[in-house]
């Protein structure tokens, strides 16, 4: 069984690419084969060579066809690490956009449902979802998750519930009739008036273990004069709320 895409590389040049497709570059014509695999070589039509890859997870960040802004590395690597999906979990998702942090879950074995308002932007997610190979892990819904609380309350608890939503608030206060006991909690915001909203609504509807954390990373510059961290760039990139259900 081929996968849904392979990373295609030549030196510093990569290119996601699905079996059986057909791309043009500077370095030639990639014929992809259909049963091409990972550690197979492709010739362009000019005779350069590209090393077929797996897809890792990093690559869904860098190559996943964008509708927006998506959920950096740092902060799915944290949503991941506090949740703790897996294999086997139920996970109820909002805001999927791109969808980068569907497909983490998805790859992880999660059996993903996940909701998005902007229907475009949802119809991009599902490609992005088959090209991710999590296709029939990861079910993309069109629509407000805040309109379905009643309906997915009375279906099997979930085992985490992950929130990148403006009226993140409004779910969590429902999030213990969606969550089986000791689920798990993670929502995502650029602003910190909205974390402090969901944090304050994970507590009041009685979670344990509520925190709150700024998502900082800096690089780390190395010289002959010396290290030190990076100056270059903003390393902060948002607030993330978790909590366990009772």
């Amino acid at each position: 069984m081929t996968d849904a895409a392979y990373l295609l590389v030549h030196e510093d040049r990569e290119y996601l690419l699905e079996p059986g497709e057909e791309f043009g570059t500077d370095l030639g014509v990639i014929e992809v084969p259909e049963d091409v695999a990972a550690g197979d070589e492709v010739d362009t039509h000019l005779g350069t060579v590209f090393e077929v890859r797996a897809l890792r997870g990093p690559d869904l960040f860098n190559h996943l066809e964008r509708t927006g802004a998506p959920m950096m590395p740092r902060d799915v690597g944290l949503v991941m690490g506090h949740t703790g999906a897996s294999g086997g979990d139920r996970v109820l998702d909002a805001g999927t956009g791109t969808g980068i942090l569907a497909a983490y879950l998805g790859r992880a074995g999660a059996d993903v449902t996940t909701y998005e308002v902007d229907a475009e932007f949802a119809a991009v997610a599902r490609e992005n979802m088959t090209t991710a190979g999590v296709a029939d892990r990861v079910e993309v819904r069109t629509g407000d998750l805040t309109d379905e609380l009643d309906a997915l309350a009375d279906e099997e608890p979930f085992d985490a519930l992950t929130l990148d939503t403006g009226d993140a608030p409004a779910v969590v206060e429902r999030a213990d009739d969606l969550l089986a006991p000791g689920g798990r909690l993670a929502v995502y915001s650029p602003f910190v008036e909205g974390t402090r909203e969901a944090a304050l609504a994970a507590r009041e509807a009685g979670f344990d273990e509520v925190e709150t954390l700024e998502t900082i990373q800096r690089e780390m510059d190395f010289s002959d004069r010396g290290s030190r961290p990076s100056t270059a760039g903003v390393g902060h990139t948002g607030y993330l709320v978790f909590g366990r259900a009772p």
